[in-house]
């Protein structure tokens, strides 16, 4: 299994990004990709970075996942 990016998302510009993280993962863990990374994944966790492109901030959830569920993930992403 590799490390793979899971989900990423763009927060507005908050006071502190640690309180307002929560409800967008939690949101993204109740979709059908959410489900299958929180029940395939190992080692599931998030980073949260500033914006290149505004004043906010950029979260990217990775974790460890067999490649068969990346390759089916890949092929449901919607563009």
């Amino acid at each position: 299994m590799d490390r793979y990016v899971l989900y990423t998302f763009n927060m507005a510009d908050v006071e502190d990004p640690e309180l307002y993280v929560s409800a967008p993962i939690y949101k993204w863990q109740q979709t059908p990709e959410g489900k299958l990374c929180m029940k395939h994944g190992s080692d599931i966790s998030y980073q949260i970075s500033p914006d290149d492109y505004s004043y906010g901030y950029k979260v990217t959830l990775t974790g460890y996942i067999n490649d068969k569920y990346v390759t089916y993930l890949s092929l449901k992403k919607k563009n």
